[in-house]
């Protein structure tokens, strides 16, 4: 059984940084992070592909930052610059490789606030 485990988050004040880190037990086609504010939908808002390809939400660009290790599996989120708007739960995601089956980690709140 394939393992997705994630960690970080927490309570920073505005303008500081966090870091998530995500990884699995098998090889992943993407990883990224999806982030749900009450009330809101979920929203994909960083992927990262194994061969390099990423793409980041506007609404992060220039603040968050992904780098993945393809040999560990793993995938970590450096957020800085925070805003209150970046509070939310946050999930890491990603594709197996092989059976193309999608995993999500458990999710971990991040709370901005002075």
């Amino acid at each position: 059984q394939v393992q997705f485990v994630e960690s970080g988050g927490g309570l920073v004040q505005p303008g500081g940084s966090l870091r998530l880190s995500c990884a699995a037990s098998t090889s992943m086609y993407y990883m990224g992070w999806y982030r749900q504010a009450p009330g809101k939908l979920r929203e994909l808002i960083v992927r990262k592909f194994r061969g390099g390809s990423t793409f980041y939400k506007d609404a992060v660009k220039g603040r968050f930052t992904i780098s993945t290790d393809n040999a560990k599996n793993t995938a970590a989120l450096q957020m800085d610059n925070l805003k209150p708007e970046d509070t939310a739960v946050y999930y890491c995601n990603g594709q197996d490789f092989e059976t193309e089956k999608e995993y999500w980690g458990q999710g971990t709140q991040v709370t901005v606030s002075s």
